[in-house]
């Protein structure tokens, strides 16, 4: 059996800095890679402060971050920014002002976009179906039934 040889703090801490000065991370993450370092429980709680006071770990910073390249690079939209957000353990407050940052021309745009891309791309003749697998992709893409309802593709 192998046993992980055991860091010390401040080697921990040398680690979690390159960690987080590479990609913007969230608390949970850093926590997970406390575990993973091998690092006492009881050396966490200081280790995430210094990080925090040394703006290494900024998790209203992360929130922007991970959001604007969600949106950007894959087009998700809030529902399922906030619900990957939520499960990283990012507060409310930070979701908000991270949701805040999308712009809602570019957001509409993009939806109606990619609605007339899907709906274009079914090849069933029958409108309902098209209709409703068009609808099922966009509200797993994370954006707002409401806002797919009012979608002009599907007004005839």
């Amino acid at each position: 059996m192998q046993y992980k040889k055991q860091l010390t703090k401040e080697q921990a801490l040398q680690k979690l800095k390159h960690y987080c000065a590479y990609q913007e991370r969230c608390h949970s993450e850093v926590k997970e890679k406390l575990y993973s370092l091998g690092v006492w429980k009881k050396d966490h709680d200081a280790i995430i402060s210094t990080l925090i006071e040394e703006n290494y770990l900024n998790e209203e910073r992360f929130a922007i971050a991970y959001a604007g390249g969600k949106w950007r690079m894959k087009h998700w939209g809030r529902v399922r920014i906030r619900y990957e957000l939520k499960q990283k353990q990012v507060t409310e407050y930070c979701i908000k002002k991270a949701l805040k940052q999308i712009d809602e021309e570019e957001y509409l745009q993009v939806l109606h976009e990619t609605a007339a891309a899907k709906y274009a791309s079914l090849k069933s003749d029958q409108y309902l179906v098209r209709k409703k697998k068009t609808m099922d992709y966009l509200v797993n893409r994370g954006f707002e039934m409401s806002l797919v309802n009012s979608c002009p593709v599907f007004v005839k």
